[in-house]
């Protein structure tokens, strides 16, 4: 089976997009990063390298330094696809980045969009 194209794609391609979408609807630069940064471990030195390196889309996946486990909380539709119930590892953390970033520019509140577990 091939690999999907966007997997070899370096993330700072698709970064200012996401940047873009966000400051079309009022949010900012930091918050995107913020979100990446809550998905993926990464500091905001370590997420700028990443951008500087060219880094793709799979490597930055498979190398995040701690990939938040409340992320599994991320639900919905994006491409019309629920992200839930994507069964390709990779494509369904491409997907939840989508839908953090869907939610910011839709207006979400940053403490809704970083998902909590219930308390125990």
């Amino acid at each position: 089976m091939t690999k999907h194209r966007i997997y070899g794609m370096s993330v700072a391609s698709v970064y200012p997009h996401y940047v873009t979408k966000a400051e079309k609807k009022g949010r900012t630069k930091d918050e995107v990063d913020e979100i990446i940064r809550w998905l993926t471990g990464h500091s905001q030195e370590s997420l700028e390298a990443e951008l500087a390196n060219k880094t793709s889309f799979e490597d930055f996946f498979a190398q995040a330094p701690a990939l938040n486990p409340a992320r599994e909380l991320i639900t919905g539709v994006v491409c019309g696809i629920r992200v839930e119930t994507i069964e390709e590892p990779l494509m369904r953390e491409l997907r939840y980045l989508d839908k953090l970033i869907d939610e910011l520019a839709k207006g979400r509140a940053m403490a809704k969009i970083l998902r909590q577990p219930p308390a125990a």
